[in-house]
C-alpha cells in the first residue's frame, strides 16, 4: 500500500506537468519545500520547457534546496543541450547555487552562445562562478561581446563585468578605440557605469553617446 510520502510525491511529479500554471508553481513549491533527490531530473527536465517565468523561478529554488553535488552533474548536462531554454535554465540555476564545480562548463562558446538569453544567464553565472585570479581572461572574454544586442542584452552585459571590477578598466578603455561605434559606445557605457553605479544604465547610455558625438571616443577616464 503506498504511503502517504509516496502519495505527495505522485501527486507533486503531476502538478509538475499540469497544464495549468498556478498548479506547477504550487508542485514546484511543494517539492522545494521537502526536498528529495527524487525529483531532481524532473525539476531539471521541466526547466527546459516550462513556459511561465515564476514558475521556472520556482523550479530553479526548488533545485537549490537540494544538494549540489546531485543537482550539478545533471545541470552540466543541460549546458550543452540542443535547446536554448534548457541551457539558459541550467545556466541561471548553476549561478543561484554558485557551486565553484560548475566553472569548467563557462566557455568561451557558452558566454558567446548566438541566443541571447543563454549568453545573459552565461554571463551572470560566469561572475558568480570564476575562481580568483581568473577574473582578468573572463573580462577578456566578456568585452568580446560588447556591442551585442540590443538595451537589455547590453545591460547585462555591462552588469557582468562591472561586477568584475577594476581589472575591467585597461579592457574598457581598448574597446573604445575598436572600429565599430557600437562596440566603443557600450564600453563608455560600461566604464561611466563602472566610475557611477548610482547613476543608472540609462544615464550612463546617454554619456556614451555625448562623448561619442564629441569624438571624444579614447577618453573616457576621469581627471582626479
Amino acid at each position: 500500500m503506498p504511503t502517504k510520502q509516496d502519495t505527495d510525491m505522485t501527486r507533486a511529479l503531476q502538478g509538475l506537468g499540469s497544464s495549468s500554471s498556478s498548479v506547477r508553481l504550487q508542485a514546484a513549491l511543494a517539492v522545494g519545500t521537502s526536498p528529495d533527490p527524487q525529483f531532481i531530473d524532473k525539476l531539471i527536465e521541466r526547466c527546459a520547457v516550462e513556459p511561465d517565468f515564476y514558475v521556472r523561478d520556482m523550479l530553479t529554488w526548488a533545485l537549490t534546496r537540494h544538494s549540489a553535488s546531485m543537482t550539478v552533474p545533471g545541470l552540466l548536462q543541460e549546458v550543452r543541450s540542443g535547446h536554448a531554454q534548457a541551457r539558459s535554465q541550467a545556466l541561471h540555476t548553476l549561478s543561484k547555487i554558485g557551486d565553484r564545480r560548475a566553472w569548467p562548463a563557462i566557455t568561451r562558446a557558452v558566454l558567446a552562445d548566438a541566443h541571447d538569453e543563454v549568453a545573459r544567464s552565461a554571463w551572470r553565472a560566469a561572475v558568480v562562478l570564476v575562481p580568483e585570479g581568473e577574473e582578468p581572461e573572463l573580462a577578456e572574454a566578456l568585452a568580446t561581446q560588447l556591442g551585442r544586442g540590443e538595451h537589455e542584452t547590453q545591460l547585462s552585459l555591462s552588469r557582468a563585468l562591472t561586477a568584475l571590477g577594476e581589472v575591467i578598466t585597461p579592457i574598457l578603455h581598448a574597446a573604445t578605440r575598436n572600429p565599430d561605434p557600437r562596440v566603443r559606445e557600450h564600453a563608455i557605457t560600461t566604464e561611466r557605469l563602472l566610475r557611477h553605479p548610482d547613476a543608472g544604465f540609462e544615464c550612463a547610455i546617454e554619456e556614451a553617446k555625448r562623448i561619442m558625438a564629441l569624438g571624444a571616443t579614447g577618453a573616457t577616464g576621469e581627471k582626479g
